[in-house]
């Protein structure tokens, strides 16, 4: 894996706890270190399979438009993974806010990224 590679994971890894941190605090769960990476596991396990996908298929994770793909990937399988694997709720109100916040951070970044490189 590549510096870029590795940096875009450390991007999308962030955008994943951030989403996970402002949920547990707003609902005043576990917002300690345990906590956290519980209610994360299923969206940074589904995002290494997204990452192992996007590899096997020899696409670059940092252009948006294999973003998008990136995003799916982890927000659906990582909704499928906490109801059925983490038993956990997901509830539609939850759905639209993982979907919506993953969509606009994990994208956000890769825009600013495209338009950094063709400024240059």
């Amino acid at each position: 894996m590549n510096r870029s590679a590795l940096r875009a994971l450390a991007y999308d890894i962030v955008c994943v706890l951030v989403f996970v941190v402002i949920g547990t605090r707003n609902h005043k769960t576990d917002t300690g270190l345990s906590g956290v990476l519980f209610v994360a596991a299923p969206f940074l396990i589904s995002l290494i399979g997204s990452r192992v996908f996007m590899r096997l298929q020899k696409r670059d994770v940092i252009s948006v438009e294999n973003g998008v793909t990136v995003v799916l990937f982890t927000t659906a399988i990582g909704l499928i993974l906490r109801r059925v694997v983490f038993d956990r709720g997901t509830a539609t109100a939850f759905v639209i806010v993982a979907t919506v916040f993953l969509f606009s951070s994990m994208l956000g970044w890769r825009s600013v990224m495209a338009r950094r490189a063709t400024a240059q």
